[in-house]
């Protein structure tokens, strides 16, 4: 157990009483019994898929968390390597910590899923297996999180930095949300302040309440990349109390040649990408979310879902995937025709429109700019 639980627990009474009221609060979250198993503070599934390359240095780091933390090691399948070993030695080696979970390969969806399932904390994380965290930031995460199980308010997602460790560059482009979010509070969408171009709530940097996911009836697709976007996108709706902590918690390597990210691997796999902004697209009528503010940042998600999708049809240089770009938005056009023309006759929609080849490879320059500026693959 970590030296900062240690000191906070001054008697037995104490001790009594913070498991007492960790338990009552994961009932009342979840609309369930512990049924013997014991509560976590904080469940964080890694799924891991022929990862026997770094995925014991993700678990290392998640390690210094304590007993407070549950790791669930997902096995998606993995054949080539030793994932599968890894995660069991884990498991024996850390009993009270490590959880090995095996299934056959669904894909990073349903390794969240599997996660999701079996998660046992209050608060519940994903770690890739290739990514890992600061361990002085883990402690103040933990110290946070703590504070609001024992405490009167209700959390229902917690907002951290990270940080892009991007393999050969110079300097380390942290992703912070002070420009965003009040700090030091727990505050709703209505307090939120100014996103900035390029400022997004990600999968690195979200740690929501457990049972809200189960609540909002979150299932990632099978065998389908990039649904990290639909993790942090489908529970908007239902999170009311949000608190940011300003730390840099999340490390997010980029490098790998067949990383998911890798703008190659993202234009062959432009089916998957065009198949989770429908999915987005789909889920709720933006155009009609109450809360102005959350209302305007899901649209700006939504669009900058298009305006991806679109440039990789463009970069691809194939008249199939151009064709594909333009039955995209005529699905946003007969789906939702409020948003469509919002998003069509924005900025970047235009950009995405420009007519003719000295169009599209405008938009490309303009593209090839803010990838530069902003330090994505």
């Amino acid at each position: 157990m970590p030296s900062s639980v240690r000191e906070d627990m001054h008697c037995t009474c104490c001790v009594q009483y913070r498991q007492v009221s960790a338990v009552k609060t994961w009932n009342a979250h979840n609309g369930q019994g512990t049924g013997g198993e014991k509560v976590k503070l904080l469940s964080v599934a890694i799924p891991c898929y022929n990862s026997e390359r770094y995925m014991e240095h993700c678990i290392q780091t998640l390690l210094t968390g304590g007993d407070e933390v549950e790791i669930i090691i997902v096995d998606d399948g993995s054949a080539k390597d030793r994932t599968a070993e890894i995660a069991d030695e884990y498991a024996q080696r850390y009993p009270d910590i490590c959880r090995a979970v095996h299934q056959e390969n669904g894909g990073h969806g349903e390794a969240v899923n599997t996660g999701l399932k079996n998660a046992r904390g209050i608060f519940f994380k994903v770690v890739d297996s290739d990514d890992w965290v600061n361990e002085e930031a883990f402690r103040s995460v933990l110290e946070t999180l703590r504070r609001f199980v024992y405490g009167k308010d209700t959390l229902d997602m917690l907002v951290t930095n990270f940080v892009y460790e991007k393999q050969g560059a110079r300097r380390k482009k942290v992703m912070k949300y002070h420009t965003a979010f009040p700090k030091d509070k727990v505050f709703g969408w209505n307090e939120v302040k100014f996103f900035m171009t390029g400022q997004y709530i990600l999968m690195h940097s979200v740690i929501y309440r457990t049972g809200l996911l189960r609540q909002c009836g979150l299932e990632l697709p099978k065998h389908t990349f990039y649904v990290d976007n639909i993790f942090v996108y489908q529970p908007l709706p239902h999170v009311k109390n949000i608190y940011y902590l300003d730390v840099n918690f999340y490390r997010y390597f980029i490098g790998r040649e067949d990383q998911s990210v890798n703008e190659a691997v993202m234009i062959g796999r432009i089916d998957q990408q065009l198949l989770v902004t429908k999915l987005m697209l789909g889920y709720y009528d933006v155009m009609k979310i109450s809360s102005r503010k959350l209302r305007h940042y899901m649209i700006q998600y939504l669009e900058i879902m298009m305006t991806v999708s679109s440039v990789l049809a463009i970069k691809s240089g194939t008249e199939e995937n151009l064709e594909k770009k333009k039955e995209l938005w005529q699905y946003l056009k007969k789906l939702n025709l409020p948003l469509y023309l919002r998003l069509r006759l924005g900025f970047l929609g235009q950009g995405c429109n420009l007519p003719g080849k000295g169009g599209r490879e405008l938009l490309i320059l303009g593209y090839k700019i803010t990838q530069k500026f902003y330090g994505f693959n």
